[in-house]
């Protein structure tokens, strides 16, 4: 039988578009043998590998706003504090450790001190989620286990090198696609910023979806990183581009 792994990019709110491809796995009987996830797909895997299904993550990041600037509070390295993601996975991921997991996980964080990526899979997984997660200047860095850490998207934002030895199967799933604008006096300055930053790193991005028998690539370009609002929207279209891959990755199994 083969081993299937699944890759999830950042993308903040535009992760949502996650659950929609994972549902869309579920309604295709695969099952998920293995998950490597950065920043939002980090905070997605760890809840799925959790037990959670998709729409109940789907429920549970909506009513919250750890990807969005509303009601978080001021830290000292950082804008803001993860203290509501971190409650929503001391919820969630009561045995805080990857051990407990249902799927084994991978996430990956960057260690801006020595920069390079650090992928964590054993020991505690909230801790790694969070770093994984924290985007430079808007959240504080994380200390852990001797490393200062923050997004992992800043140098792996499609982390499938970990799954590389050890899945028959990888299906990436990008949400960060990178499509012509139309109107540029259009586009805000932080959305300017958002898209600048998934141009700087779209060659490592290429390199990791090599990896991947099957890219998943929603086109969220309507969407802000922020925009939790827009989560249902961002799940229809997540399931409905990776049911246009349903022959494709079916194909695989044959």
């Amino acid at each position: 039988m083969s081993t299937t792994g699944i890759v999830l990019s950042g993308g903040g709110a535009r992760g949502a578009a996650h659950l929609g491809f994972i549902k869309l796995l579920e309604e295709l009987n695969i099952r998920i043998d293995m998950i490597s996830g950065v920043s939002a797909g980090a905070v997605i895997g760890a809840l799925y590998a959790g037990g959670l299904g998709a729409e109940q993550i789907l429920s549970i990041l909506k009513g919250q706003s750890y990807i969005s600037l509303k009601g978080l509070s001021f830290g000292s390295s950082g804008i803001f504090s993860m203290a509501a993601l971190r409650d929503i996975l001391q919820k969630n991921i009561p045995h805080n450790d990857f051990s407990q997991l249902r799927i084994p996980l991978y996430i990956t964080a960057t260690d801006i001190i020595n920069c390079r990526p650090v992928c964590f899979s054993e020991g505690e997984v909230i801790e790694p989620v969070i770093a994984s997660a924290s985007v430079p200047v808007v959240y504080q860095p994380v200390v852990f286990k001797g490393y200062t850490l923050a997004d992992g998207g800043i140098l792996d934002n499609l982390p499938a090198t970990p799954l590389a030895d050890r899945c028959d199967v990888i299906i990436g799933n990008h949400v960060n696609k990178l499509t012509a604008l139309r109107d540029i006096a259009k586009i805000s300055k932080f959305a300017l910023i958002d898209r600048s930053f998934h141009m700087a790193i779209s060659q490592k991005v290429a390199e990791s979806a090599s990896l991947c028998h099957v890219l998943i690539e929603p086109d969220l370009s309507a969407f802000g990183m922020f925009q939790m609002k827009d989560a249902d929207k961002i799940f229809e279209i997540g399931y409905n581009t990776a049911r246009a891959y349903r022959h494709n990755i079916l194909s695989l199994y044959e």
